[in-house]
């Protein structure tokens, strides 16, 4: 059986999501604080739904 595909988010979807200025995002991102993103061919970074999900959850 095949694994559920996980939900690719861009960043600007992940930025909103989360409530936080696109400048401290990538603050976050330079400081490797934030979610593993992949990169497309394209140059579009992207965030899987899960990755960011466990991230922003409060621990």
């Amino acid at each position: 059986m095949a694994a559920p595909r996980d939900e690719m988010l861009t960043i600007p979807q992940v930025i909103e999501e989360i409530g936080v200025p696109r400048a401290t995002f990538y603050r976050w991102r330079q400081l490797r604080k934030g979610p593993k993103a992949i990169k497309l061919p394209t140059g579009a970074g992207r965030l899987g739904l899960s990755e960011g999900a466990l991230w922003i959850e409060p621990v």
